[in-house]
């Protein structure tokens, strides 16, 4: 099977909308869990993870944040109008100026943003400003097109007052939950869509697969043996992003940002290149961590990797644990505490997986790029998973139930 060819249609299915979990469970870790054992189809719950996490298991968490990346402005209305301008969305993707994420947060003034733009055809140029109150001082925060970027827009932001980026955001931005929710962001989203790990702010969406985690399972894991580590990738608006071509050949994937400490591929090489991933964003970093380490191997500075790397006839197969160790020289040669790169890996069938033998998921959109890494883990078997769970009164997407599959 080459992979290019492969017809997104064959990867559809009937999702009603009322099978589309609108809100959370008010228990996180009490949502149904559906155990896929190598062919195997059973259900739990999500407090019995523990049972499925072998001891002495090294499971992998993104603890990257949702920012509210969500702006509104109004534009001014023309003189002699009594009506209120237009409503202008800017949607923040990805910084610009400053390019790495937590020095753009603490930056005062100034920043620049990659940002889809609403209602774009009423904002042909010229400022939008709003004002803000932080702490009872009045800030007024301007925004204005520098220029396009691909799809999206360079757009810059001003402001005064002695405050962060980070802090003008959690004054006046929105958290932007999935679109096919279809209801505006609530009070409670700004809590039950954010992990109970979160920690590094960057992310337009949130790996949801992580939503049911609870201390209490985290320490029940603990208590197991199961060893825990994190690793970030910030998840961008592209994650929604459907794919229009036939063959999934014709669909180009977004660049995703990670930060991968030094420590955590000596715990990698430590478990032989073995890991529980929580969430396919845990799968898409591990799985690149792997091909950067090929690349390392072959002497390469810039360690993106490139959609279809991993289908190249070109690229050499060798022993995970031979990868990561060239990766971790990569890392001390230069004295990197923390490898900052990025990926757009596509995982679909006909990939071969090389760390992660375990995945904790949730129940992916039909036609996705999401669940083409899901068939590929499960060998083409994820129809027999997803007919269960549509029969099984499981509810679907980001606030949906979750699953265990395992392969190894």
């Amino acid at each position: 099977m080459i992979t290019q060819h492969i017809q997104i249609k064959d990867f559809n299915y009937d999702l009603p909308d009322e099978r589309i979990a609108k809100y959370p469970l008010k228990q996180r870790d009490s949502s149904k869990l559906l155990v896929y054992d190598k062919g195997t189809v059973s259900e739990d719950v999500f407090t019995s993870l523990p049972k499925y996490v072998p001891e002495g298991s090294l499971m992998v968490f993104n603890n990257t944040k949702v920012i509210q990346a969500r702006l509104h402005f109004r534009k001014e209305s023309m003189p002699g109008q009594n009506n209120e301008g237009a409503l202008i969305e800017v949607f923040c993707l990805e910084p610009a100026v400053p390019e790495e994420y937590q020095t753009n947060f603490q930056t005062k003034g100034s920043v620049q943003w990659y940002c889809i733009v609403g209602n774009l055809k009423k904002w042909k140029t010229g400022s939008l400003s709003r004002k803000i109150d932080i702490a009872g001082e009045t800030v007024t925060l301007q925004c204005e097109r520098k220029g396009e970027h691909g799809t999206s827009h360079i757009v810059e932001f001003r402001w005064n007052g002695n405050y962060t980026w980070a802090e003008i955001l959690d004054a006046i931005g929105e958290l932007p939950i999935p679109p096919y929710l279809n209801r505006k962001t609530e009070e409670s989203d700004k809590t039950t869509y954010q992990t109970v790990y979160s920690k590094i702010k960057g992310s337009v969406a949130a790996p949801t697969a992580g939503l049911h985690f609870t201390q209490n399972v985290l320490e029940s894991l603990d208590k197991k043996g199961v060893e825990r580590e994190e690793l970030t990738l910030h998840v961008g608006a592209g994650t929604f992003k459907p794919v229009k071509s036939d063959e999934i050949g014709g669909h180009d994937m977004h660049t995703e940002h990670i930060a991968v400490k030094r420590t955590t591929i000596e715990r990698l090489i430590a478990h032989g290149g073995e890991a529980v991933a929580v969430g396919t964003t845990s799968v898409r970093t591990l799985e690149s961590l792997y091909y950067m380490g090929i690349k390392a191997m072959q002497g390469e500075e810039n360690l993106h990797i490139e959609q279809w790397m991993p289908y190249d006839e070109k690229t050499p197969e060798v022993a995970t644990v031979d990868a990561l160790k060239a990766l971790l020289r990569y890392m001390e040669e230069r004295g990197m505490d923390v490898l900052h790169s990025s990926t757009q890996i596509i995982i679909a069938p006909g990939y071969k997986y090389h760390i992660v033998k375990r995945m904790v998921t949730n129940f992916h959109q039909p036609q996705s790029t999401l669940l083409l890494l899901v068939s590929a883990f499960v060998k083409g078997d994820w129809r027999k998973i997803y007919d269960y769970a549509l029969s099984h009164d499981f509810r679907f997407l980001s606030y949906g139930d979750s699953s265990i599959l395992i392969e190894s």
